[in-house]
């Protein structure tokens, strides 16, 4: 089945047909089961013909259904897309085509990539090479019509898969897999979300420094195409505070991408004022404002440094920084951001030997809540 992602425009064409004189387009967009929840038509499109061909670029209407959010959860819905098409030559109505069916994703191609690139591959990112917390767990995105199983290795000895299966509903076509629970990053989350009751320790806190829970080095995904194979590096850190941002890469699913090194974080406020009256009686008290505040505000940034990471991620940074939506984990909280750097110069082991990228954020909100 044809994917669409509509960050990247998707064009339905006719073809060249004798005397074409327009051509008229039925489009569904919905969720929830194939086929079963069709429902109405959400769009009656009409092209007239050029050159005896008709052209229709529907990503746009698409597009719109899509609200990305992110709480900690991974998940992620796509939408259906059905359409069908009734020629007109010489102005006379030809018969009505069969349903053609897609499905959408909030993802996008390259210039290079062509006209309606569909990214069509079982793991859902670009990169084979993963950089991690250590401890924490790799959660990875897979095209359930395309993958089967899932499998994290230690060694070459397996520590834990998961079979994959396919079901025609729009909320199981991506899957989300994790060797943790729900993709917790620390033992105390995970804990939680298994419904247990956290006591803290100094023992404890002794264990979780000298051993490491689900521990793998290899992520294999069977699929029917082949097997693809991800290696994973745990990086541990001792002096800064590691924070993972989450994004919507380009397939439009959710990615991880751990920040290890220094962090600053600035406070810039906006103020509106006013000049105020403060003569009374004739005299007024040297302790007023006159130039008074009306409303004062502030924006919170963190400029984040990775740590030293390989080439193999500079497509996922690129990604990162084309995203429309971001996250990042602070204090058990995931809090919404925008990745202010405008420009990312790509960087090689060739010319700068090791590298680390430094990253600008906004959190997306006022620091003040002024939710109304």
């Amino acid at each position: 089945m044809s994917k669409i992602n509509v960050r990247s425009p998707y064009y339905i064409t006719t073809g060249t047909v004798t005397n074409l004189t327009s051509t008229q387009l039925e489009l569904y967009i919905y969720q929830g089961a194939q086929t079963t929840n069709r429902g109405t038509r959400i769009y009656l499109l009409n092209s007239f013909a050029v050159n005896n061909v008709c052209t229709f670029e529907i990503s746009e209407l698409i597009r719109d259904y899509f609200t990305n959010v992110f709480d900690g959860d991974y998940s992620t819905d796509i939408w259906w897309v059905d359409y069908r098409t009734t020629k007109f030559v010489q102005g006379a109505a030809q018969t009505t085509s069969g349903y053609t069916q897609l499905k959408a994703f909030f993802g996008y191609g390259l210039f290079e990539d062509g006209a309606n690139p569909t990214n069509s591959q079982a793991v859902l990112q670009s990169n084979t090479k993963i950089v991690k917390l250590d401890d924490a767990p790799a959660v990875i995105a897979v095209d359930t019509s395309l993958a089967t199983q899932v499998t994290y290795q230690l060694n070459g000895q397996q520590v834990y898969t998961k079979a994959i299966t396919s079901t025609n509903n729009s909320s199981t076509q991506i899957e989300y897999v994790t060797s943790g629970i729900n993709g917790s990053d620390e033992f105390e989350d995970r804990v939680i979300q298994d419904n247990g009751t956290f006591e803290g320790s100094d023992c404890l806190t002794a264990f979780e420094g000298e051993y490491t829970l689900f521990d793998f080095d290899t992520i294999l995904v069977d699929s029917s195409t082949g097997v693809t194979k991800l290696t994973v590096t745990s990086e541990s850190e001792c002096k800064f505070t590691p924070y993972k941002i989450t994004f919507i890469n380009k397939f439009g699913v959710l990615q991880d991408i751990w920040f290890f090194k220094r962090t600053n974080e600035t406070l810039t406020t906006k103020t509106e004022k006013f000049k105020k009256n403060i003569i009374s009686a004739a005299s007024y008290s040297i302790s007023n404002h006159q130039d008074k505040t009306l409303t004062k505000n502030g924006k919170e940034k963190l400029t984040l440094n990775t740590g030293y990471y390989p080439e193999a991620y500079n497509e996922v940074f690129k990604e990162m920084q084309l995203s429309e939506d971001c996250w990042i984990e602070i204090n058990s909280k995931t809090l919404p951001i925008q990745v202010t750097s405008s420009s990312f110069a790509y960087k090689t082991q060739l010319n700068d030997k090791i590298i680390n990228y430094t990253i600008e954020i906004e959190f997306a909100f006022d620091t003040i809540n002024n939710i109304r």
